[in-house]
């Protein structure tokens, strides 16, 4: 029987999804389960952007330019000027989502063999798209004690080969919440100016920061042509299933490379460039109400979990996630068993374990991460849940577990 390639089997499973087949066996048992394995908001997506789709006058649903529809284009600099971000519409190429924006600028970027530093516990999907472009991601780590906060740049230094291209980041953090401060973006500059680095900058969670000052890769003055941004409209206004994103660099040999990979898979999406394009005009307070509720959201999550015996959870500066570490034995099999065995009053909660978000095998063992994307009544009945769950558990390592 013929087998798949190597690059097929070499692709790891999501942490995040791997517990959707336990998670729909719960269901049908009649349990109720919280989701708080997954970044998919509640947030209401805008009903304006979505008119925008239903009310546009199309007659033949034709390609767009492989690099997005101009008039998208041209908004996009309208949108990213308000945030301090001063580009060309010839700078953006509008992608399938931010993980087609990541894939275009690993393979855009390096060569197979080459390596990117990423600090770590760092987005899952990280892994599988660097076998797809056949790079070896170099993980460095950050650390629960200290929020997960910037690695010493010296740290860096010890890990760059003559095969290291790029840094890759995630600013607010996924999963970690973490949001690097202007220093620790200008280290990062620093190091990259003088190893001759690009610096890849996954920006999804821009517009939810809840202390200190958002600074983006592209507010770097001194490597115009090193930073690569990735966006996404997704989490921005909780149109995850729109697959519109962006791929966004000064650096012209960057940008053509790109192109030519983004007109071998012909066009982006039709249909979520006009929801896109609608959603640069909502009004400029727009970002107000979730953000807020995403920020009441987070207080309610950290201080519930914190206020549990043996549970450590540091609060996040931005996005809409957190890492806590649990008194348990090993996260994936806890997840697994909350799905599996466990209820309370007919109710469970859905976890990723956060061993799948580190590439050092061992870390994250007692970890798990949660996305506060639910409203904070079944945030508090999960964390009930969970709870009783951690003196239940018969891994449990609280001594009366």
């Amino acid at each position: 029987m013929l087998k798949a390639s190597q690059r097929g089997n070499a692709m790891p499973p999501s942490p995040i999804r791997k517990l959707v087949p336990f998670a729909e066996a719960a269901k049908k048992r009649g349990i109720k389960v919280h989701h708080l394995n997954i970044g998919q908001p509640d947030i209401e997506t805008p009903p304006s952007i979505l008119d925008a789709v239903r009310n546009a006058p199309i007659k033949v649903l034709a390609y767009s330019h492989s690099a997005g529809n101009e008039s998208y284009r041209k908004k996009l600099v309208q949108y990213y000027s308000k945030n301090g971000i001063d580009i060309d519409y010839n700078d953006i190429i509008i992608t399938a989502g931010g993980s087609e924006a990541i894939v275009f600028g690993l393979m855009a970027c390096l060569d197979s063999g080459d390596e990117i530093i990423i600090p770590e516990p760092f987005y899952a999907n990280y892994n599988g798209f660097a076998v797809m472009a056949g790079i070896k991601i170099v993980p460095i780590t950050s650390h629960i004690e200290n929020g997960f906060a910037l690695p010493p740049i010296s740290e860096f230094e010890a890990l760059i080969t003559p095969r290291t291209k790029a840094i890759l980041i995630c600013n607010p953090n996924n999963p970690t919440g973490y949001l690097y401060s202007r220093n620790e973006m200008e280290q990062l500059e620093d190091i990259c100016l003088r190893k001759n680095l690009f610096l890849f900058s996954d920006e999804a969670y821009r517009e939810f920061c809840y202390e200190g000052e958002y600074t983006s890769a592209m507010h770097l003055k001194k490597i115009p042509d090193q930073v690569v941004l990735m966006d996404t409209v997704s989490k921005r206004y909780s149109a995850c299933g729109a697959r519109i994103g962006a791929f966004i660099t000064r650096n012209k040999d960057v940008y053509a490379a790109a192109l030519k990979i983004a007109q071998a898979r012909l066009s982006p999406p039709g249909l979520a460039q006009i929801l896109g394009e609608a959603a640069v005009d909502l009004p400029d307070n727009y970002f107000d109400s979730p953000k807020a509720a995403y920020l009441s959201r987070r207080n309610t999550l950290v201080a519930r979990l914190n206020a549990m015996e043996g549970v450590f959870c540091p609060t996040p500066g931005g996005a809409f996630y957190v890492i806590a570490r649990l008194p348990i034995d090993d996260g994936d099999r806890f997840c697994q068993w909350l799905l599996e065995e466990f209820h309370h009053n007919n109710e469970t909660l859905m976890l990723a374990p956060a061993s799948g978000f580190y590439e050092t095998k061992g870390l994250g063992k007692n970890e798990v991460r949660l996305a506060y994307v639910i409203n904070e009544t079944d945030i508090h009945a999960a964390m009930d849940c969970l709870e009783i769950a951690l003196r239940t558990y018969p891994g449990s390592t609280l001594k009366n577990g």
